[in-house]
């Protein structure tokens, strides 16, 4: 494949601008489960926003792109996303991290709050707003903490958050340890109706583990994590939400147990709702043979079984969204001890040619199914902006190339950060173009 031309460097002036030119959208593949539309239909759009589909879309416009086999989708919205501003700019920025999940075909992003200091404040959230406001490629929802400094003994200010525009809160990294704690923040939170994320992680249980407890762990000598600390919190969590009637949803879901948490929690009419991460659908815990920090997540790499049950749990839907936990870290950082070496990858660039791979390449799922899990399902768990097509919706459109081969190269990626497992795997599919609110946030000139 030619050379991709990157992006020059800072955010594109026009961005936010109201200087909007109608664009034609021709040919390609329309996949808006909100409408349960999975057609080739013509895309106009107008003003920032979504003027025609189909029939009455009008025959020019000030821009026609030719979609021709490419998938025409609801911008995609990634719910879990790290982007390390304020406190780790060396790893990632807002401006970074958002032309990376540009480049990725995401529209939006949702930042966690392990910041340094943390988003535990309005002021916080204020700062990451007026950031976006001036650098970002995407739209940026900030996600607040629940506890003070994230250590889990006093309750932030929620309230004051919700106003400065927190979507979410979540200690995420930690999960809530005391029960107390926990359940004073669901009572809080609900009465605003925000969704409570909650990284499940009993650390009474491989507090100190560096991944997944079991056979390679063992013959590599190293501290486990038993899958046993997620499956006790969710079961916890998910009792307190019933108590509480709290929009309650586990992030990055890594194994069996809590799949099947989620789904009976479903069944039973909870509010529940459940993530997973291209990297939990794809690798095991023996990719940590090697030592190489690249494998080295929170929550760890489990055993295969724990993939397929992720796998199924996707498959039937109980599974809501499909998010990349893009955690970035500097080279330095992931050259130490597997031991001593931070948890995380990245992930936005990469996400679209792995959930191909995971998810659409084995016919586990199709496309109409993975574009709810990318933007549908986001868009109405946050409670933002997206996740449709409809006529006088935002603009906000994913196009992807189902077929292109490609090779993953951390050297070319908009992320400061290059820590990343499947670095010179060849893959396919990739997004070829993104538009936000009517403007062209990314578009690869060459699609061979």
């Amino acid at each position: 494949m030619p050379a991709v031309p990157r992006r020059p460097r800072g955010p594109d002036p026009e961005f936010g601008s109201t200087m909007k030119s109608t664009i034609l959208i021709r040919g390609g593949r329309v996949v808006d489960p909100s409408q349960e539309i999975d057609a080739v239909l013509d895309l106009a759009i107008k003003d920032g926003r979504i003027a025609a589909l189909g029939k009455s879309a009008p025959r020019s416009a000030d821009e026609v792109y030719d979609a021709g086999g490419l998938i025409v989708a609801p911008g995609f919205i990634d719910m879990h996303v790290h982007l390390r501003e304020p406190g780790h700019e060396a790893q990632e920025t807002i401006e970074s991290g958002t032309a990376a999940a540009a480049a990725g075909g995401f529209t939006a992003v949702a930042c966690m709050p392990n910041t340094a200091p943390p988003l535990d404040n309005d002021s916080a959230i204020e700062f990451v707003l007026r950031q976006a406001a001036r650098t970002a490629h995407t739209r940026v929802y900030p996600i607040g903490a629940l506890t003070e400094k994230r250590e889990g003994k006093e309750l932030a200010e929620l309230g004051l958050m919700v106003r400065a525009g927190a979507i979410a809160f979540s200690d995420d990294g930690d999960g809530i340890q005391d029960a107390g704690v926990c359940l004073r923040a669901m009572k809080y939170l609900s009465m605003f109706d925000r969704l409570f994320i909650q990284h499940c992680q009993d650390r009474t249980l491989g507090g100190g583990g560096c991944m997944n407890a079991g056979p390679t762990a063992t013959r590599l000598g190293l501290p486990g994590i038993p899958a046993a600390s997620e499956v006790l919190m969710a079961q916890r969590d998910i009792a307190l939400a019933r108590q509480t009637g709290v929009r309650y949803h586990v992030a990055h879901v890594s194994c069996a147990g809590t799949v099947e948490l989620v789904r009976q929690a479903k069944r039973a009419g909870q509010r529940v709702t459940a993530e997973v991460t291209p990297h939990h659908l794809l690798l095991t815990d023996e990719a940590c043979a090697t030592f190489d920090t690249n494998y080295k997540m929170n929550p760890p790499l489990r055993s295969r079984a724990d993939v397929e049950a992720c796998v199924a749990g996707v498959q039937d839907g109980t599974i809501d969204c499909l998010a990349c936990d893009h955690a970035p870290h500097g080279k330095e950082a992931k050259e130490y001890e597997f031991q001593e070496a931070p948890f995380g990858i990245i992930g936005l660039e990469t996400a679209v040619a792995l959930y191909i791979r995971a998810l659409l390449l084995p016919k586990v799922i199709d496309w109409p199914q993975l574009v709810r899990a990318a933007s549908t399902r986001p868009a109405q768990l946050l409670g933002v902006p997206g996740g449709s097509l409809a006529v006088g919706q935002p603009a906000d459109v994913t196009l992807i190339d189902p077929t292109a081969e490609w090779t993953i190269d951390v050297e070319r990626m908009r992320s400061k950060s290059r820590n990343c497992p499947f670095d010179g795997e060849r893959v396919q599919g990739r997004a070829v173009g993104t538009i936000v609110e009517g403007q062209w946030r990314f578009r690869l000139t060459e699609r061979d």
